[in-house]
């Protein structure tokens, strides 16, 4: 069980966008995650009319290392540290690690 998860909204903590708010697209194998709006770079990128591609420069969201994001907690409009937590019905959670707070519905 990951602390990220796809579909989380997340805070950058270091690099150029530090502080962007985001959702979190996709998580890599490698460590590394795709944050929605972040880390943006230009590619250049050949056409294939075969795929229906148009060449050109395409603005793309690239990889970040999943230690550079933070859970977003809403009530404290920061972002936080989670650990996990076992429910008395057996469940495996995640909780915020400041106030105890359970992320998961």
């Amino acid at each position: 069980m990951n602390k990220i998860r796809k579909g989380d909204e997340v805070i950058l903590n270091t690099g150029k966008d530090k502080g962007k708010r985001g959702t979190v697209l996709s998580i890599l194998d490698t460590g590394h995650v795709v944050v929605e709006g972040a880390n943006m770079v230009k590619k250049h990128a050949k056409p294939n009319p075969m795929k229906g591609v148009a060449g050109g420069i395409i603005n793309k969201e690239m990889p970040i290392d999943i230690s550079n994001v933070a859970l977003f907690n809403p009530a404290t409009q920061k972002g936080e540290r989670v650990g996990f937590k076992t429910l008395d019905d057996g469940r495996k959670v995640r909780v915020f690690k400041s106030s105890g707070e359970v992320v998961d519905a």
